[in-house]
């Protein structure tokens, strides 16, 4: 077994606690534990093609004494990754002394070695170097004289300044005749390189002996990265589409720590909109919660260039035949000037499009006057002074909030008002979607109602909104096979009243395959994902298909069709 010090691993960093939030997806989506958290844990250890041939060379490296070994890459590529595979693959007989944070001075980097390699240090020594390179020198004799093997490796070796690199190159004078007593690894950003470049660091430059640059993964690796830890967090199917594991390539950049941030803040979306399946834009709206910026689809924009491009070439040429036709165009004939009329100029029309009486409306105004709105359809209260926001309000009252973003599609299945933006240039207009049939929509905005085509609706919104709906028990559960208790019992109840059940509902509050079955059938008949488990989405949508006496709808409830 390799000899290794017990401070290594109380010395890896550690992330901070996972925050409870999180925890909440995991029975969603069938998981034990999180598969994406940062926290080092040797089951996740994934050697891609990369990783595999940094940690060859590494062990090269332990084995032929002599020189430095230099790894670099950049942050979050899965350096610390490779240390901890160094540590549970280190040739038998390998001692080794790894070093963090080597923020220090000399004495302290000396002390430090010696502490992690169990060597105990009298007082009077601890602030002399010579002392400490002494008594370094006593134990790495002993350990070659064992015929063990001593290797020092210093993680963010780009933070050593250079007196300190100076004094780990003098540690490589340590030797015996044939051999030098201790090998030297170091790991750090990109920076290193350019550290180790400096002409009054040359003497060092010149002694490493092997370098390697680990580069993020390659698209395949991510790939292969993210199903492996999702296999080994529990789950039994796949939850990324194959367009998702796209996207978290392209936006992460086949960096591992960005993968697993964007991964697990997708997962936690996909739970708050009940989704089972994680898609390529629920990525890129995580990517750019995490990121910090909006990022758009792949394709837009090469197609953005080409309609630059295409706009230049028209308007180019638009203009070479306007000045050939008034190169050929005759001489100019002078009339008699021919006295105006006068008359008055019609006032400007009243914009009719959607977008013309949205440029009208005040700029981004208005948000609190729609919640009040879509509050009043539900005969509730908004507070526009309250410290709660919306959906807090919402549940004081028995009302529950579904944010959701989807087609027009979506929004005749679900069937109710809701709260939506309508983009207009780079200004977002707050409004309520109060009515919908298969020609026009009536949105409630500045302070009055207005019925539009649905294609001019459809340019404006971008697929997110927010409703109110009134659920039987307020916090609202998946319910699927296997469960019981009075929220299954309702949703029996309620499949029977749609399904056009007149008397009483027969059967217990189990969750059973029929019941399932009719699930599966409702889900069809909306166009939702048929799955049979009756999420927050399937539970809104059957709302609205047997709406309570004065609830409001967008259009009249749909009608089961035979099956």
């Amino acid at each position: 077994m390799s000899m290794i010090s017990t401070r290594v691993n109380s010395a890896l960093p550690m992330s901070n606690p996972d925050p409870a939030a999180h925890g909440l997806y995991l029975s969603f989506y069938g998981l034990a534990e999180r598969p994406f958290a940062i926290t080092p844990d040797p089951r996740y250890l994934f050697l891609s093609g990369r990783h595999a041939e940094a940690l060859a060379h590494l062990v090269y490296g332990i084995d032929e004494a002599g020189g430095f070994i230099q790894l670099t890459g950049e942050v979050g590529t899965g350096k610390t990754t490779v240390i901890r595979a160094l540590l549970a693959r280190a040739p038998k007989g390998a001692e080794i002394a790894l070093i963090f944070n080597p923020r220090m001075d000399a004495p302290e980097f000396m002390l430090t070695i010696c502490e992690e390699l169990g060597i105990m240090v009298p007082n009077d020594a601890v602030g002399s170097v010579k002392d400490l390179i002494d008594i370094l020198n006593a134990y790495l004799l002993k350990a070659h004289a064992e015929g063990r093997r001593v290797v020092l490796v210093v993680d963010e070796a780009q933070n050593l300044s250079p007196d300190l690199l100076e004094q780990v190159r003098l540690l490589t004078n340590l030797e015996t005749d044939t051999q030098k007593l201790l090998q030297i690894i170091l790991i750090g950003q990109p920076e290193l390189r350019d550290v180790l470049s400096r002409n009054d660091l040359r003497q060092l430059a010149q002694r490493i002996t092997g370098r390697y640059h680990l580069e993020p993964l390659a698209r395949r690796d991510a790939e292969t990265y993210v199903k492996h830890r999702l296999r080994i967090a529990g789950a039994t199917h796949d939850l990324f589409t194959d367009g998702a594991l796209r996207e978290l390539y392209r936006v992460s950049g086949g960096v591992p720590r960005l993968i697993n941030i964007i991964a697990d803040r997708s997962l936690l979306g996909g739970y708050a909109q009940d989704r089972h399946q994680i898609t390529a834009g629920m990525v890129r709206r995580a990517a750019g919660e995490v990121l910090g910026r909006r990022l758009l689809p792949q394709w837009l924009p090469p197609l953005l260039v080409v309609t630059v491009i295409l706009l230049v070439g028209a308007v180019g040429f638009l203009l070479w035949q306007t000045a050939r036709h008034e190169a050929t165009k005759p001489a100019l004939v002078v009339e008699p000037p021919v006295q105006p009329v006068i008359t008055t100029p019609p006032p400007p029309a009243e914009p009719r499009t959607l977008e013309g009486l949205l440029k009208a409306a005040p700029d981004e105004g208005g948000r609190t006057a729609v919640w009040q709105q879509l509050f009043s359809y539900w005969k509730a209260g908004f507070a526009a002074d309250s410290h709660d926001d919306a959906c807090e309000q919402a549940l004081r009252q028995g009302l529950e909030c579904l944010g959701q973003h989807g087609t027009v599609a979506l929004l005749r299945a679900l069937n109710r008002p809701v709260m939506l933006d309508l983009v207009v240039g780079d200004t977002r207009h707050p409004a309520a979607l109060t009515t919908l049939d298969e020609e026009t929509a009536t949105l409630w905005f500045d302070g009055g109602s207005h019925a539009v085509p649905v294609d001019q609706f459809l340019a404006v919104w971008q697929g997110d909104f927010v409703l109110l709906w009134k659920p039987p028990v307020l916090d609202t559960r998946a319910l699927n096979v296997g469960m019981h208790g009075q929220a299954v019992q309702d949703l029996r109840a309620r499949l029977a009243r749609w399904r056009g059940s007149k008397g009483p509902v027969k059967g217990d509050a189990s969750y059973d395959d029929a019941l399932q079955k009719q699930v599966r059938d409702l889900q069809r008949q909306f166009g939702l994902k048929d799955d049979g488990i009756a999420g927050a989405t399937t539970q809104a949508v059957l709302d609205a298909a047997v709406p309570g006496e004065g609830t409001p709808l967008l259009s009249a409830p749909r009608k089961i069709e035979a099956h």
